[in-house]
């Protein structure tokens, strides 16, 4: 008997429907995974009889709780230790960013279903879809900075357009978001009970598909979504606008000090424990990312992937968090003020290798 495949492409009459199926991974993506999902949405999006494409998660946790970091780990320091070319990681971040894309692109209803944690990489399969339907068991997060890396899957596109300075308080640290914070956010675009996900698949695949197929979804969505209650978010909007609005990571930690609420206090304590590097390319990420195309956006991330990748933090985060667990990373450089202006520029520069292009 062979294992379950690691994602299931179906149609389930005019819907294409894809399952992330690994629930005790809570469906992490692997470059596998990338492999099969991507030429599927190609063909259903030329397909005349798909009309739509639901996204889901197996199991009752997760939808998906980010990318395979640990093979991105493993790879990475093998090729700083001269065992390898890394070419595995050039791969990773390429051929996810290309599925990013398609989802971004795609010309028929993309629906999501975000049933538990939908981080990293999970935010990439779902956020640049058109409908992103959370539920009481979401969890949405950006937490790279705490992995030494940064927000990616197209955080530098969709984190500057979110309300006032979210976007920034998101991506700097990594906070949790559910469903009525997602939808204040503008992460989520409809609240659905879980209980009701099955009979919001069944109606989406029974729907007669005449006429304009997002006027269809719509329609089939609002039967099944309901308030999600006040966000809380909402209570702290003015601070996180007041704070994060600040030029420099340090400014931003000396205004939540003047603010003086125990919000503020936790936040700035928070912060301080990220990656000082990483907290320094997140800022400049977000500000350049709101002038930037969703294509200059990730040829960007692109680009500060193979840079992050040459540099200590990331294997340092996730040698705390994953491989010895300590949750104890020593970041190099230590902190903020070791951290120069130029050498975080230099990040962002043309690299002497290739950069991202997309291929249809």
């Amino acid at each position: 008997m062979t294992d379950a495949p690691d994602v299931l492409c179906e149609r389930r009459g005019p819907l294409g429907l894809i399952t992330l199926n690994r629930p005790k991974a809570l469906n992490a993506l692997t470059l596998d995974m990338v492999r099969v999902i991507d030429p599927a949405l190609k063909e259903w999006a030329a397909d005349p009889t798909v009309k739509a494409v639901v996204i889901r998660g197996a199991g009752d946790r997760a939808f998906c709780a980010g990318g395979d970091v640990r093979a991105l780990y493993e790879a990475g320091l093998a090729a700083r230790e001269g065992r390898g070319s890394g070419g595995f990681t050039r791969d990773f971040f390429r051929e996810e960013y290309s599925l990013n894309r398609r989802i971004k692109t795609f010309p028929k209803p993309y629906i999501a279903l975000l049933d538990g944690f939908t981080m990293g990489g999970g935010v990439g399969l779902s956020v640049h879809g058109g409908y992103r339907i959370v539920t009481e068991k979401t969890v949405f997060s950006m937490p790279e900075t705490g992995i030494g890396l940064f927000p990616d899957v197209g955080g530098t596109f969709f984190l500057p357009r979110c309300p006032g300075r979210i976007g920034e308080y998101l991506g700097l640290t990594g906070a949790r978001l559910k469903a009525a914070d997602a939808l204040y956010a503008g992460v989520g675009t409809h609240h659905v009970p879980g209980a009701e996900l099955e009979g919001l698949l069944e109606d989406l695949s029974s729907a007669g598909w005449d006429g304009d197929a997002h006027a269809v979804a719509e329609a089939v969505i609002a039967r099944h979504a309901a308030p999600a209650g006040d966000p809380p978010l909402g209570l702290q909007r003015a601070a996180i606008d007041r704070c994060f609005a600040g030029d420099r990571v340090e400014d931003i930690l000396a205004a939540l000090g003047a603010e003086g609420t125990d919000w503020a206090t936790k936040t700035a304590a928070d912060l301080r424990t990220l990656s000082p590097t990483s907290l320094k390319v997140t800022l400049e990420q977000v500000r350049r990312g709101r002038e930037l195309s969703f294509d200059e956006a990730m040829a960007l991330e692109y680009r500060l992937t193979q840079a992050i990748l040459a540099r200590p933090d990331f294997y340092e985060g996730i040698r705390a968090v994953l491989i010895d667990k300590d949750r104890n990373p020593k970041w190099s450089p230590a902190s903020l003020e070791a951290v120069g202006e130029a050498e975080i520029a230099a990040l962002f520069d043309p690299p002497q290798r290739p950069e991202l292009v997309f291929v249809p």
